[in-house]
């Protein structure tokens, strides 16, 4: 039985270019998309960074051609990776902000902020976008929300679901569970077929999204999710099709107008922002304008990309993607034509030439489009969210049976990869395997945990080493390890000789660079500090529109000739030099904190002074 928690829940789908946040709503018995302040259903996960403020969401992106190098995105191909790895080292290529490597070979975001440089981590750039999701549910509930349920790539590893636990710890948020993308997909899809099929289904999750891919293949028995085998690439998405049509378009500039254009940030994202609206209208139509003003050095640059050139540049990673369809039924070794629906997730799902080849490998079955492909995680997460809250009610009582993307184990004599726990094995789960000391005499075994597919030990993922102490003996004593997989797909691995008792275990806490308590907790203060200085700086705003809106007033009413009849030409003269001084204050002109008109008459002095201690 699953522990329940008090209060709201919410679903978050953390994604690379966009998140999504939803709520179950008890009444209407579903769930519900939640809306930012801008009206959109999805919000950029974008974080920008000025001399006077932090931005997130929609405002982030928004900017993000003039100030690119502190604009943060695609913290989610970070997160949990190491600084050496040589997908992070190939995406630093790409971005316009600056990523060094910081202790233990974590990656770290350096950017400036209000005149100095600040470091951020990946999870708490993650952390910032959960806050935003976290107060865009709070603005619909009307009420504060700590418990979520957030969705993480079906392959991502250990590490990187730990490590997005600790963006939610940063971000105030008790993570009741974390699931996998697809698998909250199937919920959503499964709520929307409930009523007009019952029995067993079998059911295939294509979800391309901005920056994974995953598929997984269930099988739906009424309330039942049966997750039957998983993969994917966590490396995947719209933003490497993005990447390929911004590296032809700086080639294709440079033979036109013989400028290069790749080592100017402002350019090149200004491009990136015309390749993925063209992206999207190709997705629909066979042609798409890519116009931009001055992009460089005063020269315009415009061009006619069709479809045909888009999916010429990609088709490598579209057939990429059907290598791993293939692998996901090579896994659960089911026939193709048992699947009942081909069911559509992520943006960039609505690729044409994507459907095209999904369909074909179905032979001709009609792929299921009828959830949004944008909201169908979150929508999932938002009911996973509500099965674990106490204030949920008239909750379908489903039951969800999850999968491990990788194969985990422990390094054997000879670098050889002991496999405990093989992939797409159901979660949770516990199994035990037994060994014998390698040397005769041994004080002590280290035990080895990896996570990965291949033969060579050391060519998996290492997870974390500890040592078992032993009883001094010959070679060939018995041993036991025992993996255990929790709900959120996180592992802990113990160890024990028989004969004497000693045992040991460990929970994978500090693998690959995994942020520590100590870190948590003083990422957790700077966010209250952050949230702090967002706050006063909205205080500011309103108070200087506030200003502005009364000089608006008070130039009107001066322009009205009865009113000006009843002044002196002394009052006018004060009001007048009263209001330049507060238009001097409101262009940044005068910095001074206070502000105090002595001369003016005193409901003028009044209201001035009124509006200006907020300053």
């Amino acid at each position: 039985m699953a522990k329940k928690f008090k209060g709201p829940a919410i679903g978050i789908d953390l994604g690379t270019t966009y998140s999504c946040v939803a709520v179950w709503q008890s009444q209407n018995n579903r769930a519900e998309i939640i809306h930012n302040e801008q009206g959109n259903r999805i919000t950029p996960s974008f974080v920008a960074f000025t001399d006077d403020q932090r931005l997130i969401g929609d405002a982030a992106k928004i900017q993000a051609a003039y100030n690119p190098t502190n604009t943060v995105f695609d913290a989610k191909r970070l997160i949990g990776r190491k600084f050496s790895d040589s997908v992070v080292r190939n995406d630093i290529k790409l971005w316009p902000f600056k990523v060094v490597a910081g202790t233990d070979d974590k990656p770290e975001i350096i950017v400036k902020y209000k005149g100095g440089e600040k470091c951020f981590c990946a999870e708490e750039i993650s952390s910032m976008v959960l806050t935003k999701m976290r107060e865009i549910a709070e603005k619909f509930l009307e009420s504060p929300v700590k418990n979520a349920v957030v969705t993480v790539p079906a392959y991502f590893n250990d590490s990187q679901r730990k490590a997005t636990k600790d963006a939610g710890a940063i971000a105030g948020l008790n993570v009741m569970r974390i699931i996998n993308e697809p698998t909250a997909a199937a919920l959503a899809y499964g709520l929307q077929k409930r009523a007009d099929h019952v029995g067993k289904r079998n059911v295939f999750i294509f979800d391309l999204g901005g920056g994974t891919f995953d598929v997984s293949l269930l099988t739906l028995n009424n309330d039942s999710f049966d997750v039957k085998a998983t993969a994917g690439d966590t490396h995947l998405g719209g933003e490497d099709f993005d990447n390929r049509m911004v590296s032809h378009l700086v080639k294709e500039f440079k033979r036109k107008n013989k400028v290069d254009i790749s080592g100017n940030p402002k350019a090149l994202r200004r491009l990136r922002t015309a390749c993925e609206r063209a992206k999207r209208t190709l997705s629909f139509d066979t042609e798409a304008i890519i116009d931009i003003d001055s992009i460089y050095k005063g020269i315009d640059f415009h061009l006619l990309f069709t479809r045909a050139k888009f999916e010429q540049l990609n088709i490598d990673l579209f057939k990429k993607c059907l290598e791993t369809v293939k692998s996901c039924f090579s896994d659960d070794k089911m026939d193709k034509s048992r699947v009942d629906d081909v069911v559509l997730v992520g943006g960039s799902s609505r690729i044409p030439k994507v459907q095209q080849l999904l369909q074909e490998f179905f032979e001709g079955k009609d792929l299921y489009s009828s959830i949004n492909p944008d909201e169908a995680v979150a929508y999932g997460a938002a009911v996973q969210a509500a099965l674990l809250s106490e204030d949920a009610k008239n909750v379908p009582n489903l039951v969800l049976q999850d999968v491990t993307p990788l194969s985990l184990g422990t390094e054997l004599v000879g670098d050889v990869m002991s496999v405990v726990i093989p992939r797409n094995t159901s979660i949770p789960v516990k199994k035990t395997k037994s060994y014998v000391t390698a040397y005769d005499y041994q004080y002590s075994v280290p035990i080895n945990v990896y996570e990965g597919e291949r033969k060579i030990a050391s060519q998996n993922n290492r997870l974390g080493l500890f040592n078992l102490p032993v009883r001094c003996a010959p070679h060939g004593l018995p041993l036991q390890v025992c993996f255990t997989i929790d709900a959120d797909g996180i592992l802990n691995v113990s160890a024990e000789e028989k004969s004497s008792g000693y045992k040991k275990d460990i929970t994978i806490t500090n693998a690959n660079g995994r942020l520590s308590c100590e870190e948590i907790e003083r990422m957790i203060k700077q966010a209250v500090d952050f949230k702090s200085e967002d706050m006063k700086h909205v205080e500011k705003v309103r108070a200087v529109n506030a200003l502005d809106n009364y000089l608006y007033c008070m130039k009107i009413a001066m322009e009205d000739k009865s009113v000006a009849s009843m002044l002196t030409l002394v009052d006018i003269l004060m009001i007048n030099s009263a209001m330049i001084k507060a238009k001097e204050l409101i262009d940044g002109k005068e910095k001074n904190d206070t502000f105090v008109f002595e001369d003016c008459p005193r409901e003028l002095k009044s209201t001035f002074e009124s509006a200006l201690k907020k300053f």
